[in-house]
């Protein structure tokens, strides 16, 4: 019998960190590491992910598969994480983030809004609530100290989702680094498809957009020069892009806190 064979009867997470310290992970990597298709994950969001709108009831009641990936995903070594591509290692960290936040609110579901998690000092992005690396941090630490420093993507703005309503479209497959270009352009375009949060009014020479893009302005304008110029090739088909020099105002759309729940 190979080695391959033997090491279910171990546990994948077992061997992973007995190979690391024997020196291995490296060459046996393909057959223990992460599974960077994230199937569990894939399972929970193909299930109770419609239409970016999610069943919490029903996941609260089977969390079993949104457990497990989070126990994966904990299990993966800073080392190992080292190793991978940049295109890897961001899907990683959004999947992560989505994930631990689908786990928050079905922590405390019912509730009307993530906003009613936490207490006035201690809000809902200050929860320990993010295991990575051997250590419990919290959605704000992820996404301001881990994902936003660490790599030049403003687009990552349009993957983080924080379970309302006013929030992008929660994908209902996990982030895959070999497709993580594509599934960043199809979330941009996807935002901003969405008339109630973004638009292009011509006639008024005005863009309105989500808060978001106010927010986070400096990731957009950082790589693009500006916001405009920044989400020009994700609009519609036939609506215009105006970019910075084309005397368009930008007016801010009010977010929605609500649950980015499925209607009973």
């Amino acid at each position: 019998m190979s080695p391959q064979h033997r090491i279910p009867k171990f546990g994948p997470v077992l061997v992973r960190s007995l190979l690391i310290l024997a020196g291995l992970g490296a060459s046996w990597g393909e057959v223990v590491g992460f599974d960077a298709a994230s199937p569990r994950l894939a399972a929970v969001l193909k299930q109770y992910v419609k239409d970016s709108r999610v069943d919490y009831a029903g996941l609260r009641a089977r969390p079993g598969d949104l457990n497990a990936y989070l126990d994966d995903a904990a299990a993966v070594a800073r080392t190992e994480f080292k190793a991978w591509s940049q295109a890897d290692q961001l899907a990683f960290l959004c999947n992560i983030y989505n994930a631990a936040t689908l786990r928050l609110i079905i922590d405390h579901y019912p509730v009307g809004s993530i906003k009613e998690i936490g207490t006035l000092l201690k809000g809902p992005w200050d929860q320990p609530v993010v295991r990575l690396f051997g250590e419990v941090r919290t959605l704000d630490h992820l996404e301001h100290r881990v994902i936003r420093p660490g790599y030049a993507e403003p687009r990552i703005h349009v993957a983080l989702v924080c379970a309302a309503n006013g929030c992008p479209p929660l994908r209902s497959e996990p982030y895959v680094g070999a497709r993580l270009e594509h599934q960043l352009a199809d979330q941009a375009r996807a935002f901003l498809a969405d008339a109630t949060k973004n638009r292009v009014v011509a006639a008024e020479r005005t863009v309105y957009l989500s808060p978001i893009f106010d927010w986070y302005r400096r990731d957009f304008e950082q790589g693009s020069g500006s916001v405009l110029a920044a989400l020009a090739p994700y609009w519609p088909e036939g609506t215009r892009a105006p970019g910075a020099s084309d005397g368009f105002r930008i007016r801010y759309t009010e977010y929605d806190w609500s649950l980015n729940r499925q209607a009973k």
